[in-house]
């Protein structure tokens, strides 16, 4: 194909995972909006906002958004669905989703795991499996103190802080996040990532290929669907060539 059509190729793949992105976290802010327009009183909104702008999303994007969220424009009305279910190797997989077409939805996720070896379970058939905490993710840099930032997440209300090679991973209960995740800003700590997650509390192992192939292949089909936010699962999942 040449290098052009490689680098045009590569370009075009780029384009539609952003626009998925965008797509996503649109959905995101006019979910939040509906609580209030005003991000420096909605909390939930304001961490909405913040991972739209870390993709680039355009302002007139995410104004737009809070619009149809408030009422002031005429929009989509999303629900909110988690759907249960197993992997592969009977790993526990939970998929969060915001949808204007539940049928559809349930129709496309159910499908997803009976093609890629898993099978759709009914509510709670997992969840007990996994803790609802927030996640605070902050990139060390050189003359960060690693003591000093645990400290103020202790005294904001975190529960524990992680310490990974290049960043800093802290968890608090669902309840503290905002709190939490606020603190730390005003400390002007870099957060990388923050959001309230499924955490598995039981994990799966899993460490035959055509497992981790199949695994791999289920999470990324959900994942690049419109309607699915975010797949959580109890599994170290390698990476396959």
């Amino acid at each position: 194909m040449g290098r052009h059509g490689t680098i045009a190729g590569r370009k075009s793949a780029q384009d539609a995972r952003r626009a998925a992105m965008f797509t996503k976290y649109t959905r995101q802010i006019i979910v939040a909006a509906k609580e209030g327009g005003d991000p420096e009183f909605n909390s939930s909104l304001r961490v909405a906002i913040d991972k739209a702008k870390a993709i680039g999303m355009p302002n007139d994007n995410i104004n737009r958004a809070i619009k149809k969220g408030t009422g002031e424009l005429a929009g989509e009305s999303y629900e909110e669905l988690v759907f249960e279910g197993y992997g592969p190797s009977g790993v526990a997989v939970i998929v969060e989703a915001l949808t204007d077409n539940k049928n559809r939805t349930a129709a496309f996720i159910r499908s997803t795991f009976d093609r890629n070896g898993g099978n759709l379970g009914t509510p709670g058939c997992v969840s007990y499996m996994f803790s609802r905490k927030g996640v605070i993710v902050i990139a060390k840099a050189d003359g960060l103190d690693e003591d000093s930032v645990m400290m103020e997440a202790l005294e904001a209300g975190a529960e524990d802080m992680i310490a990974n090679e290049d960043n800093l991973e802290i968890r608090t209960e669902a309840a503290d996040f905002h709190t939490v995740l606020d603190a730390l800003k005003a400390s002007g700590y870099e957060i990388v990532e923050s959001e309230v997650e499924f955490i598995p509390s039981m994990e799966s192992n899993v460490d035959d290929e055509a497992s981790i192939k199949a695994l791999h292949k289920l999470i990324d089909t959900l994942e690049d669907n419109d309607d699915v936010q975010k797949v959580s699962y109890n599994c170290d999942l390698p990476d396959v060539e």
